[in-house]
């Protein structure tokens, strides 16, 4: 029976105070002594918190989606009612996931976020493309889309909008990776710290966004001849169907749009929307450093994800109230625009300034999960042990005193991949890769949360969502991966590449691992 075999069994069937003891059994596999050790400690201190752990998931998951999507929702939506509800059930969906994964965290102890899940529910082999599809493809391509988003920023603010594929625009973007990497090479303490202030400039901007909307508002209800802001909030209904103004300047008649193709349109706005919810799982990649996740993570997850729902919604209300209906479909910078139109020029370029930090704290949070993903998956020998070395840079694996505890080869390797994605890649290509690579492993990690449910009920689960909950998420991560192999079959192509190399990667590894050539 699989939950008898030492590496199967409930991790936590022993004691429910073993996982805020310390105890991880995602990398109790290795080749030495020291491996072994950490597989029972953890290869980082558990030093961070709650506030850590909300901070975390702030800092990636405001990122440029809130300032960027906008426009690709209202596209696909009659009105700018319906697309503040697909930015809610966005959100919601997003932390149905989220807790599930809580679930998952608090009763697999483990580093490597999704990984040890895996493995645990399906197997080695499941762990390992996990890790490999996280390492190789996802993290890699959404620190080069930051990049590039921070540049392209730069740019939009220049007034300059198309040399996204220029060598210039891509080797600024690298210049950009590079400086956030050495950040994060320091030590998790001044990561933390730097993430923090980034979270600062995230609810500014978000604040000074929806003030601008309330101060419009008011002066409107003041004075009802005047117009000031966009107009439309006040004269159309918001639930009323428009016709929309496409960026490629056709126009969309949503009294003529049947039904079928209405849920075309509705899953596409959907799927931007969930892509600016990216980044909402990322605070297990971390539940390894915290002092009680069996508390702190779901805590965690509970604030972090409503904040952001509720800064989203009110940012894109904002939007509809301080810009013309047409014009939020038609830009991909919409707060920019919307202070330029409202304040001028000047303040448009300090709104592109706050942007980019907001971008910036999202690219160091991504960068900081990305090297500890690297790491769990050299502690499982799935990944070349060098991977796994903290505080310094180097190939020899034994202990050497560092006052660091970054994990600076794993963060290089992920800095020299997201370059070969800004080189080779472009914004849309990638960010479709990305988001395949990503829901194909939150729908099989989901599944396999419902399939432990009912294999070992008695695993304990300091934290237990009701059941519908990752079914409901089951549901829309199987549609996600759906719908982008159906209208995106070429990244589809190149990640089932990917892992064919992998596997052929992970039994060559394994057969020189048993010949003890590792």
């Amino acid at each position: 029976m699989p939950s008898e075999e030492p590496e199967r069994r409930p991790l936590l069937a022993a004691t429910s105070g073993a996982l805020d003891a310390g105890v991880d059994g995602a990398g109790t596999r290795g080749t030495d002594s020291g491996a072994e050790e950490r597989g029972a400690t953890g290869t980082f201190k558990r030093n961070l918190g709650t506030l850590e752990a909300f901070a975390i998931v702030i800092s990636i998951v405001i990122g440029s989606g809130v300032f960027t999507s906008p426009g690709s929702i209202d596209t696909n939506v009659p009105s700018p009612g319906v697309a503040l509800v697909v930015w809610f059930v966005g959100g919601v969906l997003a932390w149905t996931g989220a807790s599930t994964m809580a679930e998952l965290g608090t009763a697999i102890p483990g580093e490597g976020g999704v990984q040890p899940y895996l493995k645990y529910i399906f197997g080695d082999v499941f762990g390992f493309l996990a890790a490999w599809t996280w390492v190789v493809a996802v993290m890699p391509a959404t620190l080069a889309i930051l990049s590039i988003v921070f540049i392209e920023s730069i740019y939009s603010a220049a007034g300059v909008t198309d040399q996204g594929d220029s060598i210039l625009h891509k080797l600024l973007s690298i210049v950009v990776l590079a400086v956030i990497s050495l950040a994060n090479s320091i030590s998790t303490k001044a990561s933390t710290r730097l993430n923090n202030f980034f979270v600062v400039t995230k609810f500014v901007t978000i604040a000074a966004i929806v003030l601008a909307g309330v101060v419009v508002v008011i002066l409107q209800l003041v004075d009802r001849n005047r117009t000031v802001g966009g107009g439309d909030w006040v004269r159309q209904p918001w639930f009323g169907y428009r016709d929309s103004i496409n960026p490629d300047g056709s126009v969309t008649h949503w009294a003529d749009v049947t039904q079928w193709q209405l849920f075309g349109y509705l899953s596409a706005a959907l799927y931007a929307a969930l892509w600016a919810y990216s980044g909402w799982d990322k605070a297990i990649y971390i539940s390894a450093e915290l002092s009680s996740p069996a508390r702190q993570l779901p805590l965690a997850i509970n604030t972090s994800i409503p904040t952001i729902i509720l800064c989203f919604i009110t940012a894109n209300a904002a939007y509809y109230i301080l810009l013309p209906w047409n014009v939020v479909s038609r830009t991909d910078s919409v707060a920019v625009t919307a202070i330029t139109r409202l304040l001028g020029p000047a303040f448009g370029i300090i709104a592109a300034v706050f942007i980019c930090l907001v971008v910036a704290g999202s690219l160091l949070g991504n960068s900081f999960v990305a090297g500890r993903m690297a790491v769990a998956a050299a502690n499982q020998n799935w990944l070349p042990r060098p991977l796994s070395i903290v505080g310094r840079v180097g190939l020899n694996t034994g202990e050497r005193e560092s006052t660091s505890d970054a994990p600076v080869n794993a963060i290089i390797v992920s800095a020299l991949l997201s370059s070969l994605y800004i080189l080779l890649g472009s914004f849309r290509a990638l960010l479709t890769f990305n988001g395949l690579g990503e829901y194909t492993f939150f729908f099989l990690t989901v599944v396999g949360a419902i399939v432990l449910r009912y294999r070992e009920p008695q695993l304990a689960r300091p934290y237990k969502p009701l059941i519908a909950i990752p079914i409901l998420f089951a549901l829309v991560s199987g549609f996600v991966v759906v719908r982008g192999a159906v209208f995106a079959p070429v990244p589809a192509v190149v990640l089932v590449g990917l892992w064919l190399a992998g596997l052929a990667f992970y039994f060559v590894r394994r057969r020189y691992q048993e010949r003890g050539l590792e």
